[in-house]
């Protein structure tokens, strides 16, 4: 059988990259894998694409970069059995859609590139058209196939492990911090983590302190970052000499971790299954928004207090198995797809619909495209679906503003 995966995002190429990997490895279904960009808005830099790509069979090549047009005829031309996609919801909705109308079509799998609790009805939402969404642990399936229950919408799922997950011992003595682009939220919160990060290594003058952050120099990422933390720590008027920013690969980063901190980062993860022991800061709370309501009941949730003197900690053996390192044996994505690839081949896999709205017609189709690949959309109907829609919803973002504030 054969595989394409597809990507528009660093993060989302790491894991397609990882999981393409383990799909095709000796002892999976697929004798044959392809990987591939889609121009996009958050298109990764040549570093992050190296860095994704660093412990797999692509690391030194060069990657093809199609546009949505390209894509699909490729994937029309070569015919794989399966295609899996990798991207932001919005983008990952258009090229499902595109791929799901072809005359014979692929199987279609997605997923979401690490911790994906709690379990939101827009993953879903954008994902509709998915044969198959895999999930990275036992309680990600519970949630997910919960939240799908309760929509209505029928959704396939199966558990994977995260690909990008290493199981050796801790080799190095650094302390590191995964930086995340949406969480803490605010530029109070970042500002004073900042400076809790300098005061960790006035602490500790003996080690060294890593900011590691996904994007550097301007380059782009899954989710923008409006106050980057490496910014921030250059408007200290003077910082501690042994606390560095480092970009590129997280692997290469635990390399040489003896700890890791960070509020909700799948590097959590990422560094226990190496041994790493490790902080999820609850300084800002748990709730969903900070993406670390999974952390609770796992022991490894702490405050900066515990992070400045050095509290790092493994997790509880029944968290960690319910939660991304349960054994390798009770992963099912494999089978799952030679599954629906076989029912596929019997003529009995019919396309499934889009959850969200068609009304519009090909204006709406348009619209969808256009707003998903902003200018790597050079088709005239996505122009002309802008401008008529742009001012459209300008005028109802307004109108909602103001009922809402006549409301109060």
């Amino acid at each position: 059988m054969s595989l394409i995966a597809v990507a528009d995002s660093d993060s989302y190429l790491k894991w397609v990259a990882g999981t393409a990997e383990h799909l095709a490895s000796p002892s999976g279904p697929f004798a044959d894998a392809a990987l591939q960009l889609v121009a996009s808005p958050v298109l990764p830099s040549e570093p992050q694409r190296r860095a994704a790509l660093e412990r797999t069979r692509w690391r030194s090549r060069d990657l093809a970069v199609l546009d949505l047009d390209d894509l699909v005829e490729q994937v029309r031309a070569r015919r794989p059995e399966v295609v899996l996609v990798g991207m932001r919801g919005p983008t990952a909705a258009v090229v499902l859609r595109e791929l799901a109308e072809l005359p014979h079509r692929p199987v279609l799998v997605t997923g979401l590139p690490g911790v994906a609790i709690p379990a939101t009805r827009k993953a879903l939402y954008y994902r509709a058209q998915a044969d198959l969404m895999l999930v990275h642990s036992r309680g990600e399936r519970r949630a997910f196939a919960a939240r799908a229950l309760e929509l209505g919408w029928a959704h396939r799922f199966a558990l994977t492990t995260l690909p990008f997950l290493e199981r050796h011992p801790p080799a190095g003595d650094d302390i590191v911090f995964a930086a995340q682009a949406l969480v803490p939220a605010t530029l109070e919160e970042r500002r004073w983590l900042v400076r809790q990060l300098d005061a960790l290594a006035r602490r500790h003058p003996d080690r060294r302190v890593v900011l590691k952050v996904r994007a550097t120099g301007g380059e782009q990422q899954t989710h923008a970052e409006r106050w980057p933390l490496a910014e921030l720590l250059d408007e200290l008027p003077e910082r501690a000499p042994n606390i560095i920013v480092r970009g590129g690969s997280m692997l290469q980063t635990l390399d040489t971790a003896g700890a890791l901190a960070t509020v909700s980062s799948t590097a959590i993860i990422e560094s226990v299954a190496r041994g790493v022991p490790s902080l999820a800061l609850d300084d800002f709370g748990v709730d969903d928004a900070l993406i670390n309501t999974v952390f609770r009941d796992s022991g490894l949730l702490g405050s900066v207090d515990d992070l400045i003197e050095c509290r790092f900690r493994m997790p509880a053996p029944g968290w960690a198995a319910d939660n991304y390192l349960h054994p390798d044996a009770e992963a099912d994505a494999a089978t799952a797809i030679a599954e629906l690839v076989a029912e596929r081949a019997a003529g009995g896999l019919p396309g499934r619909r889009p959850v969200r709205s068609t009304l519009g017609g090909s204006l709406r189709r348009a619209w969808d495209r256009k707003s998903a690949f902003g200018p790597h959309d050079r088709s005239l109907s996505g122009a002309a679906a802008f401008a008529i829609g742009a001012p459209a919803r300008a005028i109802v973002t307004r109108a909602r503003r103001l009922r809402s504030a006549l409301a109060r």
